[in-house]
């Protein structure tokens, strides 16, 4: 009658998730008996599910696939890079006769805006002498004032 109190017990705690390891093995070999006490018959086949599954084991053989296949994704990508570059080279020969009258006519109208810029930055050189004289003023007012640059913050 003992026996039977502590299986309850162990019953309760394993409901709960409760039993450590040995607890759960001690069930596992009272239901794996011929006789169990008659109102605990209905745990049996469950403790002896898990007896029979724990000693199952997978027997088939699983085939792996090592053969590489070939990608065709990126074979039509790489052929329809291809084709536009094919077609970019093709449409720049006949473009290029155009393309260096259109060079040589912006190359000529950049220099000539070259010229004409370089000839009104020589005339507004003098620009740079007022600014220096503007300077020298400056200066001549910090000596008209030495009160000022002592106390200048």
């Amino acid at each position: 009658m003992a026996l039977n109190k502590n299986i309850e017990h162990l019953l309760e705690k394993y409901e709960n998730g409760e039993t450590s390891l040995i607890e759960e093995q001690q069930l596992k070999n009272y239901f794996s008996q011929e006789t169990v006490a008659p109102h605990l018959e209905m745990y049996k086949p469950m403790f002896q599910y898990f007896l029979v599954n724990h000693q199952e084991q997978f027997t088939k053989d699983i085939p792996l696939n090592t053969k590489r296949k070939f990608n065709f994704k990126w074979l039509s990508v790489a052929a329809v890079a291809v084709l536009m570059l094919s077609v970019y080279f093709n449409k720049a020969e006949e473009i290029t006769a155009k393309d260096k009258l259109d060079y040589n006519n912006a190359k000529a109208a950049l220099a000539l805006v070259s010229k004409h810029l370089n000839k009104a930055t020589s005339q507004v050189s003098y620009l740079d002498a007022i600014n220096k004289a503007g300077t020298q003023v400056d200066y001549l007012k910090e000596i008209n004032n030495p009160m000022g640059r002592i106390f200048k913050k």
